[in-house]
């Protein structure tokens, strides 16, 4: 399955001057990384899979249209999945990016 063009060119605008950032097809979608870590995917399925602080996990997938990114039956601590619907709204668009940006690049580079 293809992802979301229009969602990707969304994506693109927000996270444009981030330093280091690069971008790659995986998981069916395309990938944004931060000096060499993923900080959101654009999905094949629609929405958003998001890096966060695990520390930070369990609050922010309670929050509307967030669940926790699950891969091969087993869930991923510190990656949301944000479902498209959520993904509409340009703030809300923009907050999950931040998330995900944010966190990535507090990582050591690849």
């Amino acid at each position: 399955m293809a992802y979301d063009e229009h969602l990707a060119d969304r994506v693109r605008e927000l996270v444009g001057r981030e330093s280091g950032l690069t971008e790659k097809r995986m998981f069916g979608g395309l990938a944004m990384l931060v000096h060499g870590n993923m900080a959101v995917v654009v999905r094949g399925a629609g929405g958003l899979m998001v890096r966060v602080e695990p520390a930070e996990f369990d609050r922010l997938r309670a929050e509307p249209g967030a669940t926790a990114t699950v891969m091969r039956g087993r869930p991923m601590r510190g990656w949301i999945t944000v479902d498209p619907s959520t993904c509409a709204s340009d703030t809300d668009l923009a907050r999950w990016v931040a998330r995900g940006v944010s966190y990535a690049g507090t990582l050591p580079a690849k």
